[in-house]
Order: structure tokens, then C-alpha cells, then sequence
């Protein structure tokens, strides 16, 4: 990996661990076609995978998508052999449904387990983009991508500086109370004689 992309993505998973808590090993849901592509690749998948996120990785995948490899018959089989390595994510869905809507629906509406999705599918990334804090893996050309943030993670990532930088008008009125009232001083006027320079009058 060049420099400037691999500085590049440093960043990017230092935003994804600071402003939505990913921790090494990061939990790698990756979808039937891009272990498809990884076995005629004839690439280290897991590897290429730990160099671009920078960081231990946890490969996962769904039984629906294991599914999608059995359903490609024998020519599928080297990407079958691959998927059993990695840990299987339950998904909870009784019959197998569609790979893509697997993957969508286990990362839900706030991606509450920390995933990064590794897929191939157009339709499924553009789909995840609306999601905060989904970081988002596919190969391009056999070079394995890390997409550019989406807009809802920005916006969710300037939302939370926000918040961390301003304090809240209940803040500022806590903080405000909790400071003690300026000293009064009584303004300085003449002053009277000393009463040790006055003389005392004679008593007759």
C-alpha cells in the first residue's frame, strides 16, 4: 500500500474508533461475492484486510451468505472452503434471504455493533451510506478499498464536536452559578483626623 493512502486510512479508522468506538479486532462482516473474488483473486483475504483497516480484524460472515456460495454450485466451492474459516454472525433469520438485505439488516439503523462491511454489492454500500458510522471495504481492480466517509458519518462526526466544544445553555448556567459573587467595595471618601493628632479639649 502506498504511503499517502495508507496515511489516509489511518485517519479514517481514527475517526471511526474516536467519534463511534470501533476497537481492534475490528469485526469484519463480509458478503458471499467478495470471497468469491478473493479464492479466483488467489489473495490473502484476512491479510489484506488487517493492512488496510491498519489493525487486528475479526472476519465474520452470515449463514445467508454461505448460503449464496452453496447455491453457485461446485465452481463456488474454493469460496465455501474460505467462508467456514471465519466466524459465523447469527443473523436470526429461520430461511435464507438475499445477502445484501442480510448484511443490511444485521448493521440495523445505527450499526450498534461496530461492523465494517466488506461487499461488492453497489446497492447494499449505497444503502449503508445513510447509516452513520459504517465504515464500508470493497476490491477495486484486486486492490482492496477503504471508502471515503459517507456524509451522515460526517454529519454525525460534527454534530459530536459540537457538542464536546459548546457547552449547553443548562451548562453555562450550572458553571455560571457555581462562581462566587464579586466582593462588594465600599467606595473611598475623605478621610477624618486621626484621633491621636487631635488634641482633647481641657476640662475646667
Amino acid at each position: 500500500m502506498r504511503q499517502k493512502r495508507a496515511k489516509a486510512y489511518r485517519k479514517l479508522m481514527h475517526l471511526y474508533s474516536h467519534f463511534f468506538g470501533f476497537r481492534q479486532p475490528f469485526q469484519m462482516l463480509i458478503d458471499s461475492e467478495t470471497c468469491v473474488m478473493a479464492v479466483n483473486g488467489k489473495f490473502d483475504l484476512v491479510k489484506q484486510l488487517s493492512t488496510v483497516l491498519q489493525g487486528e480484524v475479526k472476519p465474520m460472515i452470515t449463514q445467508c451468505c454461505i448460503t449464496e456460495l452453496y447455491l453457485k454450485g461446485k465452481e463456488a466451492q474454493g469460496a465455501v472452503d474460505l467462508a467456514k474459516q471465519f466466524e459465523r454472525r447469527k443473523c436470526n433469520h429461520r430461511e435464507a434471504i438475499p445477502g445484501d438485505d442480510c448484511l443490511a439488516d444485521v448493521v440495523g439503523d445505527s450499526n450498534k455493533h461496530r461492523y465494517v462491511i466488506v461487499a461488492q454489492s453497489q446497492p447494499l454500500r449505497n444503502k449503508l451510506r445513510a447509516i452513520p458510522g459504517v465504515p464500508l471495504v470493497h476490491i477495486n481492480r484486486a486492490v482492496m478499498v477503504l471508502e471515503p466517509p459517507s456524509d451522515a458519518t460526517l454529519r454525525k462526526k460534527a454534530l459530536a464536536e459540537q457538542k464536546l466544544l459548546g457547552a449547553s445553555t443548562s451548562e453555562m448556567a450550572l458553571i455560571e452559578g457555581d462562581q462566587p459573587e464579586a466582593k462588594k467595595f465600599k467606595k473611598k471618601g475623605p478621610k477624618g483626623p486621626n484621633p491621636l493628632s487631635v488634641k482633647k479639649k481641657k476640662t475646667e
